[in-house]
């Protein structure tokens, strides 16, 4: 199983919002997000030898899709940059509590990709689908 990151999608209010910001960030080749330090496990997440892990996006307290992490780099000023596919991969809303930073998340624990779970949620637009993962409906 793969190892994974959660954060939280820090001023987005919408799985619309976040996948208008991927968008933006695809622009600007590679995509990355920055954070202080590199993450012990990174070889786990980044995927040596096993398929990679995913960034976890959480919105009001949910877990509510995932962009998959290609790899680490040097950022500026020290920082380390997080690459990842500019894609936002909807899944199964799962209660998750705000943090700072990242933090780990194991791949038993993760949860399943919507186009797994349910035929034709993911074609639904992506304000119905946040607003029924608020409620807890998928």
């Amino acid at each position: 199983m793969p190892l994974h990151l959660t954060k939280v999608a820090f001023g987005c209010d919408s799985i619309e919002f976040l996948q208008e910001r991927l968008a933006l960030r695809a622009a600007h080749e590679p995509a990355f997000l920055t954070t202080r330090y590199l993450p012990k496990r990174h070889a786990e997440i980044a995927g040596e030898g096993i398929t990679g892990g995913s960034l976890f996006w959480i919105i009001k307290h949910r877990l509510v899709g995932r962009s998959p992490i290609t790899g680490f780099g040097e950022a500026e000023g020290g920082k380390v940059a997080i690459f990842l596919e500019p894609r936002l991969i909807l899944v199964q809303a799962v209660p998750k509590r705000a943090h700072q930073g990242w933090r780990y998340l194991e791949g038993e624990n993760a949860p399943v990709d919507l186009g797994e779970a349910s035929e034709g949620v993911s074609e639904l637009p992506p304000q119905l689908v946040g607003e029924l993962a608020a409620m807890g409906l998928i």
